[in-house]
Formats: structure tokens, sequence, C-alpha cells
């Protein structure tokens, strides 16, 4: 193992344990107790290994002896290299997360990441369907190979918001279709219940009549049997969106987008939509009051007879 990846050893009087605090021992935290993605621990990985190449470069092989300036001085040079603020946002999360949980576990006296912050990056706005267009996504024709799947797939999907992940890894028994629920859980291993609408209700049922599955058994199952995988999804996904005449880059966020998108217009409940989506911090969730304005500023500019604007 690299000597920057290695158990911490004792430094500066801070008292640390030689079996505790090693790079790999942070991440087998996060699978384990956090049971973070194997792509989320990819990146991590990634992060955590350029603050280690970028500490060797500068003479300091033990990451626990970084200080805030040290850490100011990386994402400087990273910044430097060309990273997007995005880019440099999710690092410093990395870095942060880690040296979080040295301090936890009395590794290091004071987090070095604590009061850094990331350059803001612009915000971009998510790509939604309008009601229409999500409408003739979902009424895929079930007269066809696999349309049953298709088609309580896509209903799904656009009825409960849920994230591919989620949808990927549903058994039967988490489907409630007789009172209209589904059980999923998601980020952070956080389980919630989201309601499920009549028209996916319909294709779900109409789905398993023909597959006849056992009650653990995935409701989209892959070639194998198991799970189907995220990204047969997508490939399906943009293959049913050209198939009906859509030819926006559409993807299985899209619809979870469309969805929060749509209920917010419809309600105004920024709190509804976030415990409907699994969101964490209602920061995430208020992107879509953009959307929502956005959708105003329309209205207003097409019927206000002092807002049109002349051609």
């Amino acid at each position: 193992m690299d000597d920057r990846l290695a158990p911490l050893k004792d430094t500066s009087g801070v008292r640390q344990d030689d079996e505790r605090g090693s790079f790999e021992d942070f991440l087998s935290h996060l699978q384990v107790e956090r049971r973070m993605s194997a792509h989320t621990l990819d990146a991590y990985r990634r992060d955590l290994t350029a603050l280690g190449d970028w500490a060797t470069e500068q003479g300091t092989a033990n990451l626990a002896e970084l200080d805030t300036e040290q850490l100011r001085a990386f994402v400087a040079a990273e910044h430097r290299r060309g990273l997007s603020p995005k880019s440099l946002q999710r690092r410093l999360s990395a870095c942060r997360s880690y040296f979080n949980w040295l301090l936890r576990h009395s590794r290091i006296a004071a987090s070095p990441a604590a009061a850094l912050r990331a350059p803001k990056s612009p915000r971009k706005l998510p790509q939604v369907l309008d009601a229409d267009e999500a409408s003739r996504l979902v009424e895929v024709p079930t007269d066809v190979p696999l349309g049953f799947r298709d088609r309580a797939l896509l209903e799904l999907f656009y009825s409960s918001g849920l994230r591919l992940s989620e949808l990927c890894g549903l058994r039967w028994n988490d489907l409630d279709l007789a009172s209209g629920f589904v059980t999923v859980l998601g980020k952070g291993n956080k389980q919630r219940k989201v309601p499920v609408g009549s028209h996916a209700r319909k294709a779900l049922q109409a789905w398993r009549d023909e597959q006849k599955p056992a009650g653990d058994a995935p409701v989209f199952p892959g070639r194998n049997g198991g799970p189907i995988s995220q990204r047969a999804v997508q490939i399906r996904m943009k293959l049913l969106a050209q198939k009906q005449g859509m030819f926006k880059n559409v993807h299985p966020h899209m619809l979870r987008h469309s969805f929060a998108s749509h209920i917010l217009e419809s309600s105004g409940d920024l709190r509804g939509v976030q415990e409907l989506l699994g969101h964490a911090d209602i920061a995430t969730t208020q992107i879509y009051t953009h959307l929502d304005f956005q959708h105003l500023a329309k209205v207003y500019d097409a019927a206000h007879p002092r807002a049109k604007r002349k051609t």
C-alpha cells in the first residue's frame, strides 16, 4: 500500500491509533456502515488519491499532518489544473468527510477542511419534459415484446419520481398495489414510502400478470434473473423515446425531474416534494422552484398586455 494511504502514525502529540484511520479503513466505513454505492466509493477514492498525490509532491506523506492553508493550496492547485467548480466542490466534500472521520476517531485535533469552501458553480437547471411529452413517453405500446415491462417501468418512474438505482433494486415485496404505495431504500440507506399513481398501478399489475413472479423477485429482472442493470434501463429509455418520436436526450433522471417539477407546479408544496424525492437537504429540492418560476414567467409574458414584447 502507498505510504500516504497507510495507517496514520502518531504526529505532533496527537493521539492516534495505528490500526485505524487508513484510507482503506475510511472507504470500508463508507461501504459497510453508510452503504454507499460502488460509483460513489470510486469517486471518493479518486478524490482522496489526488489529495495524497499532491501532499506527497509537497513533501507531506501523512495526510493527518495537513493544515487548513495546505488544503486551501491543494484546492487552488486543482483549480489551476482546470477542474471545474463542481468538481472542486466534490473533491473538497470528500476531503471534508475523510478529515471528519479522522476527527471522530481522535486521530486529529481539528479538521483542516472545516472552514474551507469551494468556489461556487453556476447551477444548471434540470431538463424536464412537459406534461404532454411525459404522457407520450410513458404510453408505449404493450402489444410488442417487453411492452408490458416497458410501460410499467416508465409509468412507475414518472408516477413516483424514483432514482434509477431505486427502481432497478425494486422487488415485488416492496410494492403495495392495493394501497398504492412503494417502499424504496434511498441514499444513505434511508427508507421512504412513495405513492404510486393509478396508471402506474395498472401497468404494474399487467406486467405482474404476464410475468407471474415470486414475491421477492425483482420487479424488473435482467437477463440473468437478477435486477436489471442501470445501463440497460438508460439504453432502453433512449430507444423508447426515439420510437415515440421524441428527439430530446431522454434519460431516467429526466422523468424524476419532470415528476418533481410537475408536482411543485401544481401544489407549490416544496416540503412535500422534498419528502417524495427523499432529499436530505431542502436546498437540493429548491432547484425546482426555479423551473416553476420559469413556467410562471412564460405565463405572464403570454397573458399580461404590458408584458408582451414587440416582434
